[in-house]
């Protein structure tokens, strides 16, 4: 009878323990070129300059002076532990952008920048 339960609590332990393990990171990640703001003179370059160096914006917004160029990139990194009755999911989602502002002549007036997805990360998934 001992064995019987024995047995009983091993195969529910074995069951509930079984599972699989996922590391992953997004595949559509493409980093901007740091190195292409240099060349962006606010009152020189031209909205055909921007679109040559980091090609076509992720949005373009329509502003009452002009139109702001918007770029969006992202890298996600995922961690988790699927077991028969948990999941346990860590989701780390960084962002790059960059937003030129362009006037009524098609000239970059400014721009500002943030890059953070140096800093996604995979974590422990509790």
């Amino acid at each position: 009878m001992k064995n019987e339960y024995l047995s009983i609590a091993m195969v529910v332990i074995i069951v509930f323990l079984s599972g699989c393990a996922v590391l992953a990171r997004g595949k559509d990640y493409r980093p901007f070129d740091e190195q292409g703001l240099s060349q962006i003179k606010p009152g020189q370059t031209t909205a055909a300059e921007v679109t040559k160096l980091f090609g076509a914006p992720t949005q373009i917004v329509k502003l009452s002076n002009g139109n702001a160029y918007v770029y969006n990139r992202s890298l996600s990194k995922a961690t988790g532990i699927w077991l028969v009755l948990v999941t346990l999911v860590n989701y780390d989602t960084q962002y790059d952008r960059m937003v030129f502002f362009i006037d009524q002549n098609d000239v970059v007036t400014h721009y500002g920048s943030s890059f953070q997805t140096d800093t996604a990360a995979y974590g422990t998934p509790f």
